[in-house]
């Protein structure tokens, strides 16, 4: 076994402690709309996500990432971190991967094994995104680019599913059905997002967009966005 291996396992765990389960990205509001509200739309809803707003924007936009850093290409780092904070739809969505970057910044730095000048360039953004300080931890763990894009989605999709199990709520038989079904779809998505081009990128997803911003003023919720 590797140790780029262990590494990516501990890139993506729900202990890595960036605050991930504490947030929803809009799912919370379709759940309070009566868009998701079973098993079956809770799968439809997070795969259709994932497979057409992550596969074809974050992915693709992380693995650049990572090849930046291994590069060391800090201005492509900051072009790339900034075109992902432009990309946010609301303010929550920006507030959460502001926090959890700073949160994965703040873990890099007192790990005390991470490179000073990568740490330093990452500081330097001033408001790193998550994807900016997250690729910068698979880069400098010599992780592949491949697993650790697929490894990204896993995470997402799997703080999703549990959000979808303490807010509809399911059964935890049920939410591994979900994993189980999105688990089989990440290997071509990540495969796809590493072909993908800038010019073909793309996070439209109206639906998506307009359950986060309603989420902000949403009166009950369990999720901080």
């Amino acid at each position: 076994m590797s140790l780029a291996l262990v590494r990516l396992l501990q890139l993506a765990s729900p202990a890595l402690p960036v605050g991930a389960f504490s947030y929803s990205q809009g799912l919370e509001w379709a759940i309070e709309a009566g868009t998701v509200r079973d098993e079956a739309t809770a799968l439809a809803w997070i795969g259709d996500l994932l497979e057409h707003n992550l596969g074809r924007f974050e992915a693709p936009l992380l693995a650049r990432l990572i090849e930046a850093w291994r590069r060391d290409d800090f201005d492509a780092v900051r072009e790339l971190n900034e075109l992902y904070l432009a990309s946010r739809e609301s303010a929550e969505l920006r507030a959460e991967t502001l926090q959890m970057g700073y949160s994965a910044t703040r873990l890099l730095r007192e790990l005390g094994d991470f490179p000073a000048d990568r740490l330093a360039a990452l500081e330097a953004l001033g408001e790193a995104s998550l994807p900016a300080a997250w690729s910068a931890a698979a880069a400098a763990w010599e992780i592949e680019t491949e697993a650790a894009t697929a490894a990204w989605l896993w995470a997402w999709a799997e703080n999703q599913t549990m959000a979808a199990l303490k807010a509809v709520p399911l059964g935890q038989s049920a939410g591994q059905r979900i994993l189980l079904a999105l688990g089989a779809r990440l290997p071509a998505i990540a495969q796809r997002a590493l072909a993908m081009q800038p010019e073909a990128w793309s996070n439209l997803a109206p639906g998506f967009a307009l359950a986060s911003c309603r989420h902000e003023t949403q009166y009950s919720r369990l999720f901080r966005s």
